[in-house]
């Protein structure tokens, strides 16, 4: 039988019956048929928020562009594309997406569904990027929710956390390809944030620190900017105290450098620099388990400082910890609705009972900053906490009743957290 665990391997899903519709008129029918079915795309959910007990509907061969309008700008695609095999086609046409997760290798569906991210104080997450969905509803008509509808709906769609619909189509928002240089400095101190924070995110178009979380400074910072800003300049030998790496890294100490995007200043796509690991390799660390949380930007300095008392129970469940900034947006049930955000990202090695056991210290650490958990990812916060999180909560509740009023797109995740 088919593997029945998600890509980290961490959790099993309640059903082993799949779907694979080749069309969308196949899906249509499969739903309008089901009692209860959810979307399961490339698995790199870490929680049950992609589970269903009865049916699951794989995208896999709904794969393709549709359209490029090169006119206004936009991409076509099927929702079971991944974002490497859609950067490929758009570079080759001269075009970009504004921001890239760390990994290509996740469908564009499930990625916008849980308002995954990239990174950069100017970079929205990738959800901020669509335009419009084509969707198949509970009954199997078809709906569109488009940023042109006066009723502001695709705000609250966008971030659907799987429960309004099957997403079959999505047009995105695209811009002029770029070039992309990349750079690592070693051993940036915490403390050089309390002062320069803002310097220090702002400085590139994306830029990443990692910590192990063993000393108060963080191993390395990545910085990827844009190649046509760099003409003729040589790479500074320190960046605030931190200094140029030597050769390639991996953001996990220990581990070659061969399936990381390629570093030390050499230009090349976007597509192949803004991710941290190439499309060809095993991704991350492969098994592992997966935490983040959202803080407000102006409280990340003091949230960095608050996980810095934790730093023994931490390090020795950890693989790495990634920091990084992603712009403010308008999606209903984004993290970083309304406020420029701060991630804090753990990549926890395969031991869930103690990781099960530091994250509420963390969560209690992170509360008064207000911290809002990944949608996709492993957290222990209460349903009353989560719920407080969000204040468009009660319009997404509406929104979910009235496009699915039977639940055949719910799930124990979201009658946990949202219903």
């Amino acid at each position: 039988m088919e593997n029945n665990r998600n890509w980290a391997g961490n959790y099993s899903y309640g059903t082993s019956e799949r779907h694979v519709p080749a069309t969308i008129e196949q899906v249509q029918d499969r739903v309008a048929r089901s009692n209860r079915i959810k979307v399961l795309g490339t698995r790199h959910s870490f929680n049950s928020i992609a589970d269903s007990a009865d049916s699951h509907i794989l995208l896999q061969k709904l794969n393709r562009v549709i359209a490029l309008d090169s006119t206004n700008h936009k991409v076509t695609a099927e929702a079971g594309i991944r974002y490497g095999e859609l950067c490929e086609y758009l570079d080759d046409n001269g075009y970009a997406l504004h921001n890239l997760a760390s990994l290509p290798h996740i469908t564009i569906a499930g990625a916008i569904a849980t308002a995954t991210h990239g990174s950069g104080d100017q970079n929205g997450n990738l959800a901020t990027a669509v335009h419009s969905l084509e969707m198949v509803m509970a009954d199997g008509s078809m709906k569109v929710f488009s940023r042109d509808d006066q009723d502001g709906l695709a705000a609250g769609a966008i971030v659907s956390l799987g429960g309004l619909g099957v997403v079959t189509r999505i047009t995105l928002d695209v811009i002029p390809a770029f070039q992309v240089s990349q750079l690592v400095y070693d051993n940036l101190p915490l403390s050089q944030l309390r002062d320069h924070l803002d310097d220090i995110f702002s400085y590139a178009y994306s830029v990443s620190l990692f910590t192990d979380w063993k000393q108060p400074a963080f191993n390395q910072v990545w910085i990827k900017r844009i190649a046509a800003d760099l003409a003729a300049t040589e790479a500074e030998p320190a960046f605030f105290g931190a200094t140029l790496a030597d050769a390639n890294r991996h953001p996990v100490p220990g581990y070659t450098a061969e399936n990381c995007s390629q570093q030390m200043g050499v230009p090349g796509p976007w597509h192949e620099r803004l991710p941290h690991f190439r499309m060809d390799f095993t991704p991350s660390a492969g098994e592992e388990l997966q935490s983040e949380y959202f803080v407000p930007r102006h409280a990340a300095y003091a949230a960095l400082c608050a996980l810095e008392r934790l730093r023994e129970r931490i390090s020795p469940l950890l693989y790495v910890s990634e920091i990084r900034s992603i712009a403010a947006d308008d999606l209903w049930m984004s993290p970083c609705y309304k406020q420029d955000s701060i991630a804090i990202h753990f990549t926890w090695k395969p031991d869930w009972e103690a990781v099960k056991q530091v994250l509420p210290l963390i969560e209690e650490e992170l509360a008064p900053f207000d911290a809002r958990p990944h949608w996709g990812k492993l957290f222990t916060m209460t349903r009353e906490r989560i719920q407080s999180l969000y204040e468009k909560l009660p319009e997404f509740q509406q929104l979910l009743l009235r496009c699915d009023p039977q639940g055949k797109f719910r799930n124990a995740f979201l009658d946990t957290y949202i219903m």
